[in-house]
């Protein structure tokens, strides 16, 4: 009997440690993967509204422009009115100290970091994943504001953008239009991605090949050709960092940070080109209807319907290409002045909120019926931060614009009634 008793308690003993086993597995935090045109966590759909926040790493530095304590309160703010995938800079690029560009900077030289930043940015992502939320990593950018092209021809040799930044348009698109077909810049880039990429989160412990917190890996903010004839050499370039990547992290999605048919030199093949990568898993658009002149900002209460209709009509082009590939496609970037245009709080965002309305009603219609459009991050998070100058100065707050646009711009403040609006149509995600 005695014999009986015992094997019935190791037989209850060993049930209970299978189950313990089954449940470790099943509550393990698993990868964003892309399956079938959507994406997936494990067996479940994953659609997202989120936000762009850019400075997340600074922010979660010890050095200057840090401030960890802010951090940590607007990560719970967002998680709590549904803002959970964030997309992000890993760092800027160069010297700090033009007056268009973010600071500080993390990548100092080629291939010299300042160290600071980087425990930031492995801050930053263990909070992240402690509030199941998630990050898009961009390594790259076209514009001035974070380094990015021109910083990389700089380097090679060829000069440096123009003092004004994208305000001398015409000497600033020929510059780094020379990206393209710069293999030395290429090759600078290439071994920045690899330190990154095979970077050990100091917080952790945890390689960030095997962070699930971070959603994907993507080239850079709005990567451009600038030229038609530099067309080829782009698309040879995006591949050969896709694959790049590929090599590096086989768990993490890759993105392009393309914003389109307008960043695109308005060449809609040569987008679905770059999204046709077999190693790239969803496409991205932006839309900004004032740099786009869909709004009169004169009159922006009176003109945002004229906006939503061109809005409309750019997802459901770049959709189409989305359907075609069998990807999920995400709008990652748009953004919204308040009604009379002032940045200052004290401005309504009417007209902002009525725009981001029809974007957030797209993404949960299309959550419903399991469709392309997986997701959208708007520009950009404001959050508990406050304009100090009209440009930013050292050390203002960051709010989302950066430093080559008036602070205050498109940023959406703790305070805005659009946080009641994100919240609503996130709540609908759930």
């Amino acid at each position: 009997m005695r014999k009986l008793i015992l094997f019935a308690v190791m037989a209850l003993f060993t049930i209970s440690c299978t189950r313990k086993k089954v449940n470790q597995v099943s509550d393990k935090p698993a990868f964003i993967k892309q399956k079938d045109g959507h994406f997936v966590i494990g067996d479940k759909p994953y659609y997202f509204i989120g936000t762009n926040y850019w400075y997340g790493a600074i922010l979660g530095s010890t050095g200057e422009g840090g401030n960890r304590d802010r951090l940590l309160k607007e990560l719970d703010f967002m998680k709590e009115n549904g803002v959970t995938n964030l997309r992000v800079l890993v760092g800027a690029d160069g010297v700090s100290g033009q007056e268009v560009k973010i600071r500080p900077t993390l990548q100092t030289a080629p291939g010299v970091y300042n160290d600071t930043l980087f425990d930031g940015l492995d801050f930053f992502m263990a909070e992240l994943g402690k509030r199941d939320m998630h990050a898009v990593l961009y390594i790259n950018n076209s514009w001035e504001w974070s380094g990015g092209y021109g910083q990389y021809l700089e380097w090679a040799g060829k000069g440096n953008v123009p003092e004004k930044g994208v305000h001398d348009w015409p000497v600033f698109v020929k510059h780094v239009a020379q990206y393209a077909e710069c293999d030395s810049c290429h090759a600078m880039f290439s071994k920045h991605v690899e330190h990154v990429i095979t970077r050990t989160n100091k917080y952790t412990g945890k390689k960030y090949i095997d962070d699930t917190a971070i959603m994907s890996w993507q080239i850079g903010n709005e990567p451009r050709v600038f030229s038609d004839e530099g067309k080829p050499a782009f698309v040879k370039w995006m591949k050969e960092v896709t694959a790049l990547i590929r090599s590096l992290d086989p768990n993490h999605l890759i993105s392009t940070g393309n914003e389109g048919l307008m960043g695109s030199e308005g060449d809609m093949k040569l987008f679905e080109d770059i999204h046709a990568d077999p190693n790239v898993d969803y496409l991205t658009i932006h839309i900004w209807p004032k740099n786009w002149r869909w709004i009169d900002i004169t009159k922006i209460e009176e003109s945002v319907d004229t906006a939503i209709v061109k809005t409309n009509q750019y997802i459901t082009d770049h959709l189409a290409i989305a359907k075609k590939l069998n990807k999920p496609i995400t709008i990652e970037e748009f953004g919204f002045p308040r009604d009379n245009h002032k940045y200052t709080l004290d401005d309504p965002v009417t007209a902002r909120d009525k725009y981001y309305t029809n974007i957030f009603t797209q993404v949960v219609a299309s959550a419903k019926e399991k469709g392309n459009l997986a997701g959208c991050n708007f520009w950009a998070w404001g959050g508990f931060g406050r304009p100090v100058h009209e440009f930013w100065k050292p050390w203002d707050d960051y709010v989302g614009d950066p430093s080559q646009e008036e602070q205050g711009l498109n940023s959406v403040f703790d305070t805005d009634s659009t946080i009641k609006v994100i919240s609503t149509y996130a709540d609908q995600l759930k």
